[in-house]
């Protein structure tokens, strides 16, 4: 591979490597034929600011220059079409000027598609593994109260019916197929009290309204909170055991629950 720092086409400050390049598109949906804007227009105008030359400048893919920059073609210019197939778009080195196009200039770029970058994949994929060995470390080391807390948040009430292995076990695997909501489960206090509020309620020390509006003691009805408008019950029930009066209910069905 050839690396050099001027070559026609490219701006002042980029290093260019004259390589193959595969582009791929960022949309939601892959059609199976795509087609980029390849030359300026009035209805779907083409253009890069110059900040050398402060004014916005036409590009336009050639097939036989050496720049999509059109006021820098010489001669007369064989027009190309982009067309990326099956959301992918493979642009050997000798087609220089749609790569500098695509790579450089093209104001989709980042917003419709992205270049395939190996660098990045790997800083990414690094990034992700180190992330789901932490997850699993933490996960390992986790009593089975705290882990049973985190599971229900992904398995709700059935955890209530799993032995412990099973909940080590699926704690386990979801630490590895998403390692950073785990983590920042097992961070978040609110997750833990929540846990504490569903056994407390399934032990029938506390109960929930057919409404799931207030909760109240299961011994005598009387009324202990009101779940807010567009809460979750037991989301607000966490955060009002963080209360001083609710502080006070904790304490006693933590004793009730040992």
């Amino acid at each position: 591979m050839e690396k050099t720092k001027t070559i026609p086409g490219v701006p002042k400050g980029i290093d260019w490597e004259v390589k193959d390049r595969v582009y791929y598109l960022t949309t939601a949906e892959t059609p199976l034929v795509w087609t980029l804007p390849s030359k300026h227009t009035r209805r779907k105008p083409l253009l890069w600011f110059d900040k050398d030359k402060n004014y916005q400048r036409e590009l336009r893919y050639a097939t036989n220059q050496p720049s999509p920059i059109r006021d820098e073609q010489e001669g007369s210019s064989t027009l190309g079409h982009i067309i990326f197939r099956n959301g992918a778009l493979s642009v050997p080195a000798r087609r220089q000027s749609l790569q500098k196009l695509l790579s450089i200039y093209h104001p989709l770029n980042g917003v419709m598609y992205k270049e395939h970058d190996e660098v990045e994949i790997a800083g990414n994929d690094l990034e992700y593994m180190e992330l789901e060995i932490e997850a699993l470390k933490i996960a390992k080391d986790l009593d089975i109260e705290f882990a049973e807390g985190i599971l229900r948040v992904e398995q709700g009430s059935k955890v209530s019916k799993m032995t412990s292995k099973e909940i080590k076990r699926d704690l386990l695997i979801f630490a590895r197929k998403n390692p950073a909501l785990f983590i920042n489960l097992v961070q978040d206090e609110n997750v833990q009290l929540r846990n504490f509020g569903i056994k407390a309620t399934e032990a029938g020390l506390i109960k929930l309204s057919s409404d799931n509006r207030t909760f109240s003691w299961a011994s005598n009805g009387r009324k202990l909170m009101n779940v807010p408008f567009d809460e979750h019950p037991y989301s607000a029930l966490a955060a009002w055991f963080q209360t001083d009066e609710g502080l006070e209910v904790f304490n006693n069905l933590e004793k009730r629950l040992k």
